[in-house]
Parts: C-alpha cells; structure tokens; sequence
C-alpha cells in the first residue's frame, strides 16, 4: 500500500460528532467510502490510497464506530446511517458523488442513492443487498411476537456489553488473525491497529459499540428497500464474493428490479472481497468507474 495517509476531521450529524479522513484532491470528482459494521473508515485505506490518484476520496467512521460518537441509547437503525451520509454529502462532499459501501455500508449507499438519484453519478456496493430470499423467508417463518421477545431479549443483552478489553495491540491481532485468516499479516497489522481504541490502563478495545450489533424491529419493510432499487438511476455495480454466505442477486432474483446494475462475482473472495481479493476487486473497480469517463465523452 502506498504511503499516503489521509486527513481527519469531524461533521456533525442529530447531535453526534462523526469522524471522516480525507484524501484530497482539489477540482476533482468526489469518493465516498462507507464501511460495514463492527468496521471503521480506515479499513478502506487500500482502495483509498488508489482511488486518489484519480479522485477526491472521504471515508467515513458510522455513528457508534471508529472514532465517531456513540448513540446514547444504543440504537442504530440503518435509517439513522443514512441519514448521517446524507448530512456528509450536504455539509462536507456539497457536489454529487460516486458511492461505494461494503456490507451495511453497502445497504446503507443503496437507500441513500435510492432517495437522492440525483446526487450519486455511480454506485457499487459490495454484498449490499441484504439478507437473501431464502434468509427473509425463514425469517417470516417465525410469528412477529415472537422476533420482537427475541429482539427485547438481545437488546437487553447488548444494552449491558462492555466492549472487549485485550491487553495489547499483540492480542487484538491475534484474534483478528483468527477470526480472518485469510487475509495477509499486513492487513491484519493495519486493520487491527487502525480497529481499536487505547483505553487508560494502557489496554485496548474494538473501536464500536458493542450495542449496535442487533438488528431494530422499526426498521422500513424489506419490500420498501427494494423499491428504492427501483429508483436508483445511475450505473450500480453489485460485487458479490464466490465464497461468501451472501447468494448471487443475478440468480435469487433480486438483480432485476435495478434499471442499469451489473453483477460481478469474485473469484475466491468471502464477504471481505476488497480484502480478499484485493487486485481482482480494483481491477474491476477501476473498469466500472473508467465505464464513466466513456459514457460522458
């Protein structure tokens, strides 16, 4: 990875202070980066670093990650995300951009561009698209009663997790090591060291809020989320790893309810794709965002 590290600053989004980096390039088009969960903005710093060669890059820490403020009660609805990328596009990006989230960050640039189609001249998201068919259906299996008693149940579980206290960056990256042991020893130092907070007693902890792991009752229907699909008019390219748990859209279906999106696939590639596979995934990225440039000329 080459070195050329990013500047830090800070928006504010319904009363929480929200941290950003920024690889400036002036006059040049806009790159928004959005992470999944249990995730932060530095993780992206290998896609990053290549885009801004070309473009003006952002990648920002969602509310409860990283170094950006936590919810005071531990509520953090995908809405609530969105909302605070579009605070980021109106007070810090103030032009329209490319779009790029990966995981919840994926969900989360979706919606966004569903909302707002004319503020987004390109979009990708990575294993975005949520649950799969087969997922909700076994998910509606289950009475509504029941999945809120669980949702009261998990929540008061989170509600009372302290994040976990390791006692050195050594052991954080042990267990990143084992939880992602696919990924190269680089990574694993970078994504861990930038993963974590220093806590008083000289020990560290992930940088997230162990509360925002469960999923909210009050989000919008499943089906409400697919119709933004159907607004979204710019070109949408939606990556999916060979390996991963998520299933192919071009095959379940959900591919076709997009106006103009393409589905690639990544050979030997788990969720963590832009990791895993690191040259495949730019390589393609770097077609889809080139694509642009010929469409304009």
């Amino acid at each position: 990875m080459t070195n050329l590290l990013p500047t830090e600053h800070s928006f504010t989004s319904q009363r929480l202070t929200l941290s950003y980096a920024l690889w400036d390039k002036p006059g040049a088009e806009t790159v928004v980066l959005v992470h999944g969960g249990r995730d932060q903005k530095r993780s992206w710093d290998w896609v990053a670093t290549h885009l801004a060669k070309t473009f003006r890059v952002i990648a920002f820490d969602l509310r409860g990650h990283g170094k950006s403020q936590w919810s005071n009660d531990g509520d953090y609805g995908v809405m609530d995300h969105v909302f605070d990328l579009a605070t980021l596009m109106d007070d810090v990006v103030q032009s329209n951009a490319v779009l790029i989230g990966h995981s919840l960050g994926g969900n989360i640039v979706l919606r966004y561009t569903g909302l707002f189609p004319d503020r987004v001249t390109k979009l990708a998201s990575i294993e975005g698209l949520g649950p799969s068919p087969k997922m909700l259906a076994q998910r509606k299996a289950q009475s509504i009663d029941d999945r809120l008693r669980d949702w009261v149940e998990q929540r008061r579980k989170l509600s009372t997790r302290a994040p976990r206290v390791m006692q050195d960056v050594e052991e954080a990256c042990t267990r990143m090591r084992a939880a992602f042991g696919q990924l190269s020893e680089t990574h694993i130092q970078h994504l861990t060291k930038t993963g974590i907070t220093a806590n008083p007693d000289g020990t560290v902890s992930w940088a997230y809020d162990p509360a925002g792991m469960g999923r909210s009752p009050s989000d919008i229907p499943y089906e409400d989320f697919q119709h933004l699909w159907t607004q979204i008019t710019c070109p949408t390219s939606l990556v999916y790893g060979a390996k991963s748990w998520a299933s192919d859209p071009s095959k379940d279906g959900r591919a076709s309810l997009f106006s103009n999106a393409s589905v690639s696939i990544i050979a030997e590639a788990g969720h963590w794709l832009h990791h895993d596979q690191f040259d495949n995934f730019i390589t393609g990225l770097d077609a889809f965002l080139n694509a642009r440039q010929v469409e304009q000329t």
